[in-house]
């Protein structure tokens, strides 16, 4: 691709990130703020200590919420266009519309899915503020295993492919993926921080919201861009357009 395409996918990808930003925005308002407001009232009830709210939670739950969701949507739109530029004819004979799709399953399963399972969302009033930080790192590092095993997964697939054709390379791939991220839940250290008396069930529908979110959010990015990148990739001839626009003489 030139540089003026790279540009071009880049900008639909930012674009499209918004669109599912706003997707996500309104399931996170609906399905996820209800969960966080019971769990912060938990947290209050259980608190002998009453602390000065700097940001109002009507603030944080409408335009905080709206800003934190459409702007890691255009960020990680703008990241998944440029992953796009470079794999499109690159893992498989799949056009622009199925590789968009193809590239927003890996990233939902890479980025999020695969950190989800060994350290899930927790709610507010769950985890102890002095291991904040190793909980974090302890996420992101599980966030870059999965990135780093999908990209090795997908070259050793492209490798093998030859072979063993491309169904059973696919297999292997995949086999070798779920192996090495199976061994990293098994030795990465567990975080277990929830309360004895916190109630399961909201823990449950917080978990849930969190995991539809990120699965609207990177599904409708796959969506929209994936039908902006076909316009720009794959314009309909204007002859074939013409065509069907003026009736054939009888």
């Amino acid at each position: 691709m030139n540089s003026a395409t790279v540009r071009n996918l880049l900008v639909r990808g930012m674009l499209a990130g918004l669109a599912a930003g706003v997707l996500a925005l309104v399931v996170a308002y609906f399905l996820g703020e209800p969960s966080v407001d019971k769990a912060i009232g938990f947290e209050e009830a259980h608190s002998h200590e009453h602390e000065t709210e700097v940001v109002s939670r009507s603030l944080q739950s409408t335009a905080g919420l709206a800003t934190g969701v459409l702007v890691y949507g255009v960020s990680f739109g703008g990241i998944a266009a440029l992953a796009f530029c470079f794999a499109l004819g690159r893992v498989g004979r799949f056009g622009p519309r199925a590789t968009a799709l193809l590239l927003s399953g890996c990233a939902l399963l890479a980025v999020y899915v695969v950190p989800f399972l060994k350290y899930p969302a927790n709610p507010p009033s769950v985890g102890e503020p002095d291991t904040i930080g190793r909980r974090t790192a302890l996420y992101f590092l599980m966030m870059l295993l999965g990135v780093l095993l999908a990209v090795a997964v997908t070259i050793l697939g492209r490798r093998l492919a030859p072979g063993l054709g491309t169904w059973w390379a696919t297999v292997v791939a995949v086999a070798a993926f779920a192996v090495v991220i199976g061994l990293a839940y098994r030795f990465l250290p567990a975080v277990n921080e929830v309360p004895a008396d916190f109630p399961a069930t909201l823990l449950w529908r917080f978990r849930l919201s969190a995991l539809a979110i990120q699965t609207v959010l990177w599904g409708g990015f796959g969506l929209a861009f994936g039908e902006l990148a076909e316009r720009l990739l794959n314009p309909e001839p204007a002859s074939a357009a013409a065509g069907r626009a003026v009736p054939a003489a009888r």
